[in-house]
């Protein structure tokens, strides 16, 4: 199993939380990756609860994984505590993982629940990944998807990609917002946020085939 690194100080995990509220693109994705590498050992600490379902260890981390970057793109600092909020949006993921395991012939539904937002809302491979990977998606299982998922968007995608994808499809609040209200965030055009989103999504697709050739 990997090391982790070790967790941040009440501190400094207070002062990158500060940070993600603050709006600055870059500090933002900064911050971000850095609360989910610091927390790691959360996931892990809490796959070790599912270590007697057939599932391999280092898939179950993968999945949890996915808990974590939910939790700290929706985390909100007023309603307590990052690490009992991660928690859950963590155990979350993994029992998501199990339930869908149980279903007949593990079918990919570009319908099929992945996690929850904050306001409690279900989150699917649709609200995700736009119409034109859907001829990539019906190629994969479910549980493929959202281990790829966590990986694709850190190894194929610009911060500037990331962030409009997150603000597209409502990663991170659950409302997902305009072309037009994006580039008035980033005070860039809103053809120039099309040709963003396209060529992200033209990535993720890239990745996804490429993975499952």
């Amino acid at each position: 199993m990997k090391t982790f690194k070790k967790p941040l100080s009440a501190t400094e995990e207070a002062s990158y939380i500060h940070v993600l509220s603050q709006g600055n693109i870059d500090a933002v994705a900064e911050a971000r990756e850095i609360l989910i590498e610091r927390n790691l050992r959360l996931v892990a600490h809490i796959a070790k609860k599912y270590c007697n379902v057939d599932e391999d260890m280092e898939d179950l981390i993968s999945i949890g994984t996915i808990g974590l970057i939910k939790a700290v793109s929706s985390f909100d600092a007023e309603k307590g505590k990052l690490s009992t909020y991660a928690s859950r949006c963590i155990d979350n993921e993994l029992l998501m993982l199990l339930r869908s395991k149980k279903k007949t012939a593990k079918e990919v539904s570009l319908y099929e629940p992945i996690g929850i937002d904050k306001e409690g809302n279900e989150i699917n491979l649709l609200d995700i990944i736009e119409h034109e990977q859907t001829d990539v998606l019906d190629r994969m299982e479910l549980y493929d998807n959202t281990k790829k998922l966590a990986s694709l968007f850190g190894q194929v995608l610009s911060e500037r990609e990331k962030e409009i994808i997150f603000l597209r499809y409502g990663l991170v609040t659950g409302k997902e917002v305009t072309q037009r209200e994006i580039g008035e965030m980033l005070s860039i055009s809103r053809s120039y946020v099309s040709r963003i989103e396209k060529k992200a999504l033209r990535k993720l697709k890239e990745g996804f085939e490429k993975d499952d050739s």
